[in-house]
């Protein structure tokens, strides 16, 4: 009876022990999701902040104006201009935002200091409303952060950084791979902290 008795507990001992690592393997699981959420909602946040279009259109132009990286000096002035031009839309595009008319239509504009330029002139907006839109010092913080942005992404493009260093030196090469990092954490910070609530062209519309 008494051996009965001791391999009924080990048995009740062993059938115990599964449910706690159960439990704990859950809670890990939610700490993990919890952290993988806000990992999402973070890097959906800061693409939310940059104009798609614009690195679309350099991520499909690149491989071809560079010669996929083997660039002749008409490839690597192409690839200049292609740079500049992508680099300039990002930070003009920081400046425009959307509205919705009475008819639910969406119109685009820039923010000038007196408040909303409308692009096509469809619509007016009236001037309280309109002061809504007004040009601020964050904005050209945005602004010039979209440049770094698109900086950093264009040193991690093989293409376009074997097109200006097909060469590079050990010193260059420590730079091109470190500088780009740095860019994207920094700036990564300063627009969570930050946030703008513009949504202007090759950015997410506004829900109102």
């Amino acid at each position: 009876m008494e051996i009965k008795v001791e391999s009924n507990s080990e048995h009740h001992d062993e059938s115990k022990h599964p449910l706690l690592q159960d439990t704990t393997e859950t809670d890990e699981k939610t700490l993990i999701q919890k952290a993988i959420s806000q990992t999402f909602q973070s890097t959906a946040h800061l693409a939310n902040l940059l104009p798609t279009g614009s690195l679309l259109a350099f991520q499909l132009l690149s491989p071809i104006f560079t010669n996929q990286g083997d660039c002749d000096s008409v490839s690597r002035f192409m690839t200049a201009v292609l740079v500049t031009l992508c680099g300039v839309s990002c930070f003009l595009l920081s400046f425009s935002d959307s509205f919705r008319d009475k008819k639910g239509n969406v119109c685009y504009g820039f923010a000038t200091f007196r408040g909303l330029w409308v692009i096509d002139g469809s619509a007016n907006l009236p001037p309280d409303l309109a002061a809504k839109y007004r040009l601020q010092f964050i904005d050209f913080m945005h602004a010039f952060m979209s440049i770094l942005v698109f900086i950093a992404v264009a040193l991690f493009d093989n293409n376009v950084v074997s097109c200006f260093f097909p060469t590079p030196s050990d010193e260059t090469q420590e730079i091109l791979t470190k500088l780009p990092v740095g860019i994207g954490v920094i700036c990564s910070m300063l627009f969570v902290v930050f946030p703008t609530q513009r949504h202007g062209i090759g950015f997410p519309l506004s829900a109102n």
